[in-house]
């Protein structure tokens, strides 16, 4: 029997490398309600099918997704006057990466969305393929945390559990330094060398001989001879991030609210990996502020309007005194003047401008209980209004905390700057 063989020519889906599709996609997958240079929200969902096919399509072609050669075989010859096939062609390449992005778990449709597309024959009705919609998988979400992760958090503090470093030298299994006789309340991680040798040299001292009858010599250790190794003391924080996400993160013509929840998925990914002595906690503020589960981060979008950092901030101060660390700390994250204010009966005071004496005053006596309960709060300002810079600096002051005046482009370069400064330039 005879075999004829050919070359192997891969499929362009093949040529597709998915995560870093997926990476590529993240403006889409973590869209938080930007709609234009204007602001215009909008009322129809972002996550259409249609904005996929979109944005897939601009990731093949400018987001380098695929080769030169890939791009080449997929477009054909530009001379040809004939480019229905070439078209196409792309159209199911893109196609098959929705399919290959939902068998991977990245996507799944939206169950509702997608049985309202569907016309009365099983099909999709005309006109309505572009008003489906897709979800985000949790899989996609922490993959996209895991993208956007960098060494974020340094050492401050002391507590029982961790893995920052500091200058400290605990008990511990690992030995790096020289052993110390045991105390109570030491890890019991005896160093048998140490102990034993001052046991010898003890019995030695007191002049202990061997036994006439010739039994073996024996070694009576005693409290006093105890040695344990020591390790670096590594500690752990309680870290709760403030995002600010009134309409003034999407307005201006800037997409402020997205890339600080990347700076607080890719925490969430090296807490969770990294430092499982640590917590961290995430508080939305605006008209009010709440406390939202780590799991549905990504899916946040900007809204009400106002910003009510002080009811944000009382928030946090109570999701950290339930912390029994030694440190803790407010990481908030905003681009607005104080303009709203929850009153002792339930009613949200609110004015426009910004600065109101009557806001800025009660914000300022929650940052002063903030500062009483040992917490330190730094400030990540996306804006450089002089009367807000006036008042970050102060609640920077107050709290011994730091203020970092970036743009969205560079957030997470400034939180590794802060967190690194710490690391390498704090007494203990």
């Amino acid at each position: 029997m005879k075999y004829r063989y050919t070359k192997y020519t891969p499929s362009l889906l093949d040529e597709v490398d998915m995560e870093d599709l997926v990476s590529k996609l993240s403006d889409l997958l973590l869209s938080s309600g930007f709609r234009g240079p204007w602001g215009d929200t909008g009322d129809a969902d972002d996550r259409t099918m249609q904005a996929l096919h979109d944005a897939i399509m601009e990731a093949l072609f400018s987001g380098g997704v695929l080769s030169e050669e890939a791009l080449q075989q997929l477009l054909g010859d530009p001379a040809d006057a004939d480019q229905e096939q070439a078209r196409q062609q792309l159209e199911d390449l893109i196609q098959q990466i929705i399919e290959r992005m939902a068998e991977q778990g990245f996507i799944t449709p939206a169950p509702e969305r997608q049985a309202d597309a569907e016309g009365p024959g099983g099909g999709e009705g005309e006109g309505d393929a572009g008003r489906v919609t897709f979800e985000v998988t949790d899989k996609a979400l922490d993959f996209l945390g895991y993208r956007a992760l960098r060494d974020l958090l340094g050492s401050i503090g002391r507590s029982s559990s961790g893995r920052h470093e500091t200058r400290h030298l605990s008990t511990g299994v690992e030995a790096i330094a020289a052993p110390k006789p045991y105390e109570f309340g030491d890890t019991l991680n005896i160093d048998p060398s140490s102990t034993i040798l001052n046991a010898v040299q003890r019995m030695h001292t007191e002049g202990a001989r061997r036994d006439p009858s010739g039994a073996p010599f024996s070694i009576d250790i005693e409290y006093t001879d105890l040695m344990v190794a020591q390790s670096e003391y590594q500690s752990s924080c309680a870290t709760v991030i403030m995002l600010d996400c009134s309409h003034s993160m999407i307005l201006y013509g800037e997409d402020r609210f997205t890339p600080a929840k990347r700076v607080a998925m890719a925490l969430s990914h090296l807490i969770r990996t990294q430092y499982p002595g640590d917590s961290l906690h995430v508080v939305l503020f605006h008209d009010s502020a709440e406390e939202i589960p780590l799991a549905q981060l990504g899916r946040v979008k900007v809204g009400p309007y106002y910003t009510n950092t002080r009811e944000g901030l009382r928030l946090a101060r109570r999701i950290l005194e339930r912390q029994k660390k030694d440190m803790r700390q407010i990481v908030m994250i905003t681009d607005g003047k104080p303009s709203a204010l929850t009153r002792p009966d339930g009613r949200i005071y609110k004015n426009a401008f910004g600065l109101d004496p009557y806001v800025l005053a009660e914000t300022f006596s929650e940052v002063s209980a903030c500062q009483k309960a040992g917490i330190m709060i730094n400030t990540f300002m996306l804006a450089r209004d002089h009367d807000l810079v006036a008042f970050v600096r102060r609640v920077a002051a107050m709290c011994r905390g730091k203020a970092y005046f970036t743009t969205p482009y560079t957030l997470g370069q400034y939180v590794l700057m802060d967190y690194m400064d710490r690391k390498t330039k704090t007494i203990h």
